[in-house]
């Protein structure tokens, strides 16, 4: 058997309509983890539509509790073969946002696989239950050509909650370091830079959001009574606001920027081109951080984005000067950031420029930024893999613009990680009209496929040199 018939395999995977059957399956269970009245479904999921099909492909399959109280479960299956020359770890999820089925247009329901020409509609086809089946489905028919030994064991760990935050992912990947040790992980989620370019991301950006409050008085006072007499607590929120970012999006603060922009990413980032697609808003042209193209700005760099901001009562506003502001502010930052002491950085610019007045708070977890070496062996391997199968050039992202739990997988267990994704920016993820492009998810079948198949031929010799790289670099 060859590789060329495991990529035939894999389409006629799609062609003959198993994929679709499938994929419609998985799309039925409603599995909205932000629903705790869902947590049956999203159990179904894994015992009824996951392990049956993994044990077919000789998996060993184990439901492993959640350490967080209230969390939902994951499923951990490992294939493993004697003598394997390297391991790969996967992962996806099989929770989605919330239907909100009477937002969808007519004729469509989330819980339904809609096919409408190479639109596929159907709550979780891009996110994230099609793009986990389409790397089961690949990986069936890679086995199938090489008579069942891959030459490589597999890991595979699937969540169920990664669409509230993914509580407990960390300590399940602590407390099970050595059942989910291998030399690479390799997964699928996010959108491609375009639907007809195959696409390679190896990280994500970071996030961390962080409140500003301003409060005065205990109620507001009137304006005509008190109107400049009484500091505004609206005016003194908005320009705190102004000295962390300028009026064209520049951050202003070099503490909360990273270090640089490194040569090889910006080389990597030079033929991907952001925004033009089906949807998409206009770009501003002289928005954010002069100097750097847009795509290295979304890509390559930091910004700092006011999400909400409120003062006195915006739907019913009086004659009084309010007693409090306050706004909901989010840095997304890469690599080579000081996201550590972030909010230590914000108190001291807010002091520095006479804002004392003006609280700083952390909101939620800080999620850290990724992003693998773009001179990776594993990196090259997998683009010329990818153009192999595909005989396309397929776009280098060194991370994603989002941000995904990719930390876990790169810091707490110290894996070189790459992503797939098969899905494109248009594609309504957690909106309304969700929807897989069927001509993408055909290719994605093959291009998966010739990913495990090389990984048969290739993955032991990469695998050994790495160890021996670290090593060395550990004496």
């Amino acid at each position: 058997m060859t590789r060329e018939r495991a990529l035939a395999l894999a389409a006629d995977f799609f062609d003959d309509g198993r994929f679709r059957e499938v994929l419609a399956r998985r799309v039925a269970y409603a599995t909205e983890s932000q629903e705790a009245a869902r947590a049956p479904e999203l159990n179904a999921y894994l015992q009824e539509q996951i392990v049956p099909d993994l044990q077919a492909l000789g998996f060993v399959c184990v439901v492993w509790p959640n350490p967080v109280a209230g969390g939902n479960p994951f499923l951990f299956a490992e294939r493993a073969e004697p003598d394997a020359g390297c391991s790969v770890l996967s992962y996806g999820h099989g929770d989605v946002v919330r239907g909100h089925a009477s937002q969808w247009r007519a004729g469509l329901d989330p819980w339904q696989l809609t096919v409408e020409g190479d639109h596929w509609y159907g709550r979780g086809t891009a996110d994230n239950k099609g793009q986990h089946t389409v790397n089961i489905a690949a990986l069936a028919q890679v086995l199938a050509a090489r008579q069942g030994r891959l030459g490589y064991s597999l890991k595979l760990l699937l969540e169920m909650g990664e669409e509230t935050g993914s509580p407990g992912l960390r300590q399940v990947c602590e407390l099970h370091r050595e059942a989910l040790a291998a030399d690479l992980f390799l997964a699928s989620d996010g959108p491609r830079v375009a639907a007809q370019r195959p696409t390679l991301f190896l990280g994500s950006r970071g996030g961390f959001n962080f409140d500003l409050r301003i409060a005065l008085r205990p109620a507001g006072h009137h304006s005509g009574n008190w109107g400049g007499l009484l500091c505004n607590p609206g005016i003194r929120l908005a320009h705190a606001i102004a000295s962390l970012v300028d009026a064209q999006g520049r951050i202003l603060v070099p503490a909360l920027l990273p270090d640089s922009l490194p040569d090889n990413v910006r080389q990597a980032l030079q033929s991907i081109a952001v925004g033009g697609g089906p949807g998409d808003p206009a770009v501003d042209a002289g928005w954010g951080e002069p100097g750097l193209t847009p795509t290295e700005r979304v890509f390559g760099w930091n910004c700092l984005e006011v999400l909400a901001f409120k003062t006195g009562n915006p739907d019913a506003p009086v004659n009084a000067i309010p007693g409090q502001a306050f706004a909901h502010c989010q840095i997304r930052y890469v690599v080579g950031s000081d996201s550590s002491r972030f909010l230590q950085h914000l108190r001291t610019h807010l002091d520095a420029q006479g804002f004392g007045d003006v609280e700083v708070m952390q909101s939620g977890e800080l999620m850290e930024a990724t992003r693998l070496d773009p001179d990776n062996p594993w990196v090259h391997w997998a683009l010329a893999s990818i153009a192999r199968s595909t005989g396309k050039p397929p776009a280098l992202l060194p991370n994603l613009g989002g941000t995904l739990p990719n930390d876990v997988f790169a810091d707490v267990l110290g894996q070189p990680t790459l992503w797939v994704p098969h899905s494109y920016p248009a594609c309504a993820q957690h909106a309304p009209n969700e929807h897989l492009l069927g001509s993408v998810a055909r290719e994605s079948l093959q291009l998966m496929a010739g990913l495990f198949w090389d990984l048969g031929d290739d993955g032991a010799a990469i695998a050994v040199a790495q160890r021996t790289a670290v090593m060395a670099q550990g004496k």
